[in-house]
């Protein structure tokens, strides 16, 4: 077996497990955050389920550690009271981002499982653990039950050969895999590093590349840990720990040869993290903004590339620098190295610990027309405010904010140029509908077709997160899609019985259930894709709504408005206006099961 058929096996009471093959799965930390805690609270209470083991549950305040939303705040304390009464540790909003926490607190370690509502918690990769983001629906029942259902990945094997250049970071490595793989080719897949390339990678740079699997649509990233990594988690956990590999004889359904020697450094450009870009390409691109932070650059390293940089140097006029780290561990790292000291002499803001430009609201947001270059994982249109967002290093981003424009760590100017910024205004518009919920439940479904032709619309394009404190399912539906270009308007023309056709890897992005939840709002019957993102297809499962997947439907002809009748359990779907018939993927077992069960619970 590989490295993910083992962890899956040892956590499943089975010897051997295969790709495809649904098994459950023991799961050794149980983790919601201040953004779907609430909802997992709810869940739990509304259902009357116990806590299966208090010592694996927890709770991380990551998205708002300032409190300073008062929804935000309301939220939180729902979760304290909750934890409280159960005896459930809460890392509070003194601690850091909770994925992070877990490597911190000894609670994740190689070979070990965690699901949390954080779609980063893949990141665990980096230390050759299992780590999955999930719905609340998921998270509330590995709360009760300490098991998850899980189908077993297919594996891919990354071979890197030749030397890494001089100068190439972590977050450059993780981008030119961007730019080679884009957001679905590895859709569902889990992927393994080797190479002697590889091996000579810090824990922290294991982390940047690990927290950007989510963008490249794979389940996880993993690296088999080297004695650096071995011996930090053993320190972190008190105790000897065993290391995990693969067999020498462990099955991949695609192996693939990686010529490091041939990485550049790289931007993506914005609104898709998979654009990315040599930066000769993008290079004296005017920025008002710079953000150094998020779950794949806060880290320690990462605050001292910066700090070698910005030291000495000013934050160009009419330029706003922000960093925020990690952990408050490493907030502590900065004050005692002297870090904190450059950062501010600089002009640079210093916030507390947390996941910051990600979360609304939060350190690292940008206005209308601002340009921003940053650390963070994520660039999609309205991820970190209404302006346009540039991912890169590091230290791509310091040298940026010094110059004022994008650029390297070898090429900063000495005086930067001056500009005549202008403002952008912004437009609003109000969004209204009829959200009467379409309760019918049939294993055969007929409705008009919506076609989108587009690939990896992710979860703000579908539900955006400025719309995230919102709890009642019935308010959600008026928002869906109405940050998809083109389709702003779906939720006033939709109409209960809708369903909508489009393209691969629907659902990428964040774990919100929202995105699915908005659509049951409406009424829309079912979404049809070539591909799903791995949480949004547990989420929509999980809620009892119909999804299902195609390889051609080019046979049916199909145009906007079309009636389209679609049986669940024989994948046979028709183009009634047209007479013409193709093959979808059924519903499996256990999508049937959920599904008569009207949702996971």
């Amino acid at each position: 077996m590989n490295i993910i058929e083992k962890i899956i096996a040892s956590h499943s009471n089975k010897n051997f497990v295969k790709p495809g093959e649904i098994v459950d799965i023991e799961i050794d930390a149980r983790v919601a955050r201040d953004f779907g805690g609430p909802n997992v609270v709810k869940n739990l209470e509304d259902n009357k389920l116990s806590i299966d083991d208090v010592s694996k549950t927890f709770f991380t305040f990551d998205t708002n550690p300032t409190g300073s939303d008062q929804k935000y705040a309301i939220n939180q304390h729902i979760v304290r009271t909750f934890a409280r009464k159960h005896g459930i540790k809460v890392f509070d909003i003194n601690n850091g981002i909770g994925t992070h926490t877990l490597f911190a607190s000894g609670l994740a370690w190689p070979g070990s499982t965690a699901v949390t509502t954080d779609s980063h918690a893949n990141i665990l990769g980096a230390i050759g653990a299992f780590g999955q983001g999930m719905g609340d629906r998921d998270v509330a029942a590995a709360f009760h039950k300490g098991k998850i259902w899980f189908k077993v990945p297919e594996s891919v094997k990354l071979n890197f050969v030749g030397n890494r250049p001089e100068g190439i970071s972590a977050k450059d490595i993780v981008l030119n895999l961007l730019n080679k793989f884009g957001a679905n080719t590895l859709l569902g897949k889990s992927v393994e590093f080797y190479g002697e390339a590889i091996d000579k990678l810090t824990l922290d740079e294991r982390i940047t590349i690990a927290s950007m699997g989510t963008e490249m649509g794979v389940i996880i990233l993993l690296f088999p840990p080297n004695k650096e990594v071995m011996e930090y988690c053993e320190e972190r956990t008190g105790r000897k720990l065993n290391k995990i590999d693969a067999d020498t004889d462990a099955a991949y359904a695609e192996v693939h040869e990686i010529d490091i020697s041939k990485f550049v450094k790289m931007v993506s450009r914005p609104g898709k993290p998979h654009d990315a870009v040599d930066i000769s390409s993008e290079k004296l691109v005017r920025i008002d903004s710079a953000f150094v932070g998020s779950c794949t650059n806060g880290r320690m390293e990462d605050m001292r590339a910066v700090a070698n940089i910005l030291k000495n140097r000013k934050i160009a006029p009419g330029v706003v620098m922000k960093i925020v780290p990690t952990t408050d561990e490493i907030w502590q790292q900065c004050l005692d190295e002297g870090l904190i000291k450059i950062f501010k002499d600089a002009g640079a803001l210093f916030s507390n610990a947390g996941c910051a430009g990600c979360a609304a609201g939060q350190v690292g947001q940008n206005g209308p027309g601002e340009i921003t270059i940053s650390t963070g994982n994520r660039n999609f249109p309205g991820k970190q405010g209404k302006g346009s967002v540039y991912l890169a290093s590091p230290a791509t981003v310091a040298a940026s904010a010094v110059a004022g424009y994008i650029t390297s760590e070898d090429d900063i100017p000495d005086e930067p140029p001056v500009y005549d910024f202008s403002v952008v205004d912004e437009k609003l518009s109000d969004i209204s509908l009829n959200t009467a919920a379409h309760e019918e439940k049939n294993t055969e479904i007929e409705g008009r077709v919506w076609i989108i032709n587009e690939d990896n619309i992710d979860t703000d394009m579908i539900y955006h997160n400025r719309y995230l404190q919102i709890t009642d399912p019935k308010e959600m539906g008026q928002y869906i899609f109405d940050n998809l270009e083109g389709h702003e308007d779906f939720a006033k023309k939709a109409k209960p019985g809708d369903i909508v056709i489009t393209g691969k890897n629907f659902g990428a992005g964040s774990s919100r259930q929202k995105a699915v939840d908005g659509f049951k709002t409406l009424g829309i019957q079912a979404i049809i894709a070539e591909s799903f993102g791995a949480i949004y297809e547990r989420n929509a499962i999980n809620a009892a709504f119909p999804i299902l997947t195609y390889n051609d439907l080019s046979s049916l002809e199909l145009k906007d408005g079309d009636i389209i009748r679609v049986n669940l359990e024989t994948g046979e779907i028709k183009n009634v206006s047209k007479e013409k018939t193709s093959e979808l993927e059924a519903f499996s077992e256990v999508q049937m099961e959920i599904y008569n069960n009207d949702g996971l619970f």
